[in-house]
């Protein structure tokens, strides 16, 4: 995996529509110094690190800080919790998903318009299945 230096990186699903938007909107409109955004569906090297360190894309977003790696729910709790939005749809997913319980409760629906979004698009959920 690239050395992200200390700059955090969020790495979301490109193939997904919801994923791609809330990516830009974080990286643009967050107000997190220096985040960076990836797209895993189109980095095979990464996506095999990722799943080497038991965070594969196809469970979630990830969250690279320096060596610490956040997946998923946990993920979207980190970026969440940091945020400091201007977006209209990053404050209202910042209070939703600030704490453990409320992204660990609703997490799974993101997971399930993922699903729907690459359904539309005829890609699978995981981008090593083909």
């Amino acid at each position: 995996m690239k050395d992200s230096g200390h700059a955090p990186v969020l790495v979301y699903d490109g193939g997904c529509l919801f994923c791609s938007h809330f990516a830009q909107l974080s990286e643009l409109r967050s107000g997190i110094p220096e985040l960076r955004i990836c797209d895993g569906r189109s980095d095979h090297a990464l996506r095999a690190e990722l799943n080497r360190r038991g965070a594969p894309l196809h469970s979630g977003a990830v969250i690279i800080n320096g060596e610490q790696l956040f997946h998923g729910a946990e993920a979207i709790e980190w970026l969440c919790a940091r945020m400091q939005p201007s977006a209209v749809l990053l404050q209202l997913l910042s209070v939703l998903m600030s704490t453990p319980q409320r992204s660990r409760t609703l997490y799974p629906l993101l997971l399930l318009a993922r699903r729907g979004a690459l359904a539309w698009r005829g890609l699978p959920v995981d981008p090593d299945s083909r």
